[in-house]
């Protein structure tokens, strides 16, 4: 399931509480597009923000609305014991592959990532994949520990957060960590502005914010550039540059909100409080640019 196109919709919400038909539908026509896998519950589903009993209910919703598409949720929390019971929690809703970041308070060690990652994938029975995320995390992973994690048991994938902007760099990097990570690991690519060259670069899957609106598209970039066409995906990805422009500006997760209200996919406001999408001057230069783009 970790190849492709891995795409992370939106969790809207009510006054706090999810709403259900718009997360259905949004999962239901990823599944429609031909999505590899949904990323159910991560940050752009704002799983840091809802509560254990509200990512039960959305993820046993998501693995009925995809219909078959295999379904990662995201079990993080800075509290261990509760990442287990998250764990045990998306095992019985039916989830395919879980999702980790090392959440934290007090900033992580190395080793203490690792007996995380250890005692998780000890007691877990679906693969897992590797969330490396500084920006929200705190905690940044050196190749060296990837690797080492990558061989633990039930391990799947590495979400990368970040590549050298230099393609030649890029490359080099994602090849020494394939030539070296445990066998079957992916080695897959976040952070939309940088993908494009990330899946040139010669990742296997795109964990996409875009995708989880917009999935023809997003399967349209990733089938060009894992089959290397490099001038599709450019074309594709360039199109895209104002997108990615306010992506940068505005962080991902507001901007694709904004994006989901002003195309009625999600009542406003969609995002957990206190977090707002966008306003003002800057909504209607967005959506002056979805214009363009979509």
């Amino acid at each position: 399931m970790f190849t492709g196109l891995s795409a992370f919709p939106l969790t809207p919400l009510v006054k706090g509480e999810i709403d259900e038909n718009a997360l259905v539908t949004l999962i239901e026509a990823l599944a429609e597009a031909g999505v590899h896998s949904v990323g159910a519950l991560g940050s752009t589903g704002s799983y840091a923000y809802l509560t254990r009993e509200q990512r039960f209910a959305a993820t046993r919703l998501a693995v009925s609305a995809a219909a078959g598409v295999p379904v990662m949720t995201s079990v993080g929390s800075v509290n261990a014991e509760e990442v287990i019971r998250l764990a045990e929690d998306a095992q019985k809703a039916g989830v395919s592959g879980l999702l980790l970041a090392p959440l934290c308070y007090q900033k992580l060690t190395a080793e203490e990532v690792f007996s995380l990652y250890e005692r998780v994938c000890g007691e877990i029975s679906v693969p897992l994949c590797i969330y490396d995320n500084p920006a929200t995390s705190g905690f940044e992973f050196t190749d060296e520990l990837l690797v080492t994690l990558s061989f633990l048991p039930h391990m799947g994938s590495i979400k990368l957060g970040d590549l050298p902007a230099d393609p030649a760099a890029a490359s080099a990097r994602v090849a020494k960590l394939k030539s070296q990570v445990a066998a079957g690991v992916t080695i897959g690519i976040s952070g939309d502005a940088q993908s494009a060259a990330g899946l040139l670069a010669g990742c296997d899957v795109w964990y996409s914010v875009l995708g989880g609106l917009f999935p023809d598209y997003c399967l349209r970039l990733t089938q060009a550039a894992l089959r290397g066409d490099r001038e599709e995906t450019r074309q594709l990805n360039n199109a895209l540059a104002p997108l990615w422009a306010f992506f940068r500006r505005y962080g991902s997760l507001r901007v694709i909100a904004t994006v989901a209200e002003l195309r009625g996919r999600v009542a406003a406001p969609c995002l957990p409080f206190p977090l707002r999408t966008l306003a003002g001057e800057e909504r209607e230069a967005l959506e002056r640019v979805m214009v363009e783009v979509f």
